[in-house]
């Protein structure tokens, strides 16, 4: 079965988008499955298509959280400005962990970034005139959005918020859709199946991960800062390992390699926490115990557990590794 088609992922996903106001009574808790969307969006880049394992997701998400954080509350910068700082911030970060990040393999380049993210954690936790340290940074404000200086767009109210964080949301899968199906994003694919044939036939792998380091970093940080926005705080946990781990937990429930699974897996990850939340206080067991049934019998996420059972109900059957990767 072949990759779903650009135009169909991106009609799912503005469907997904315009569809969450209709089932979800909380317009903070329907912001957060997008913003954590994007998240998963940048990690799935690296992981589903590139092939890299990285723990330090979480340096990219707090950077941005802070970065539109410490523009709007000690400068008087509109809000699109701070937002694009954000995004600059991360890609740098992301271009300089990756630097030294690519140039080990396997185990080792797991435990860099690991290592990187626990040093960017202590480093905020050390700086509190610049951070806020364990209290973070607080009342981050929510500017309202100047249209060519015109008129003004109030994102005061969750739902208002909502909407903005929707249309970026939108562009930036419209965007990675474009670059996932570009020569670089199938070079991306053949980095992730075989990288020394790659090599072979002369790509420059370092610099195509490099570039998926950096493009990965600036989403993520996106999704930081709109957090920030849309809490009034940038927390000292934004940028700790466990929100590394919370977001590779996101993309690896959705699926890997598909850019609408990333929607998936946050969306499934935020709500059905929320909803295990107000039943048990130790829910993080019952996720634990659903990450396990992934491990063992969802390998594909819920992406794939919803292509077997599209096949099945067509009466044809799944695809093999092999027919997939051609």
């Amino acid at each position: 079965m072949k990759r779903l088609k650009s135009h169909a992922q991106l009609t799912l996903a503005v469907a997904v988008a315009a569809g969450l106001p209709l089932v979800i009574q909380s317009g903070s808790l329907a912001t957060e499955v997008l913003i954590y969307a994007l998240a998963v969006l940048g990690c799935n880049l690296l992981l589903g298509f590139t092939g890299l394992l990285s723990f330090g997701q979480g340096i990219f998400f707090g950077l941005g959280s802070y970065t539109a954080g410490l523009l709007l509350t000690r400068w008087p910068l509109p809000m699109p400005l701070a937002l694009l700082a954000a995004v600059a911030m991360g890609a740098l970060a992301a271009t300089a962990v990756g630097w030294f990040a690519i140039r080990q393999r396997g185990t080792y380049f797991v435990m860099l970034t690991l290592a990187f993210s626990q040093m960017f954690y202590f480093l905020a936790y050390s700086l509190p005139d610049l951070t806020g340290g364990d209290n973070g940074l607080l009342d981050v404000p929510r500017p309202p959005l100047s249209l060519a200086g015109l008129a003004e767009l109030p994102l005061a109210s969750p739902w208002q918020f909502y909407a903005f964080v929707a249309v970026c949301f939108v562009a930036v899968f419209w965007l990675l859709l474009r670059v996932t199906e570009s020569v670089f994003g199938r070079t991306l694919l053949a980095i992730r199946d075989n990288e020394a044939r790659a090599m072979a036939v002369g790509y420059n792998v370092r610099r195509f991960k490099l570039a998926a380091f950096a493009l990965s970093g600036a989403v993520t940080a996106l999704a930081g800062a709109f957090l920030a926005l849309m809490t009034g705080i940038a927390p000292l946990s934004s940028i700790e390992y466990h929100t590394s781990e919370m977001i590779l937990v996101m993309t690896v429930i959705g699926g890997t390699g598909n850019l609408f699974a990333s929607l998936l897996g946050a969306a499934f990850y935020v709500l059905f926490s929320d909803w295990l939340s107000t039943l048990w206080p130790r829910w993080l067991m019952l996720l634990g115990l659903l990450l396990i049934a992934v491990s063992l019998f969802m390998q594909k996420g819920l992406w794939g557990l919803g292509e077997r059972i599209w096949l099945a109900a067509r009466g044809a059957r799944a695809p093999t590794a092999k027919e997939e990767r051609a």
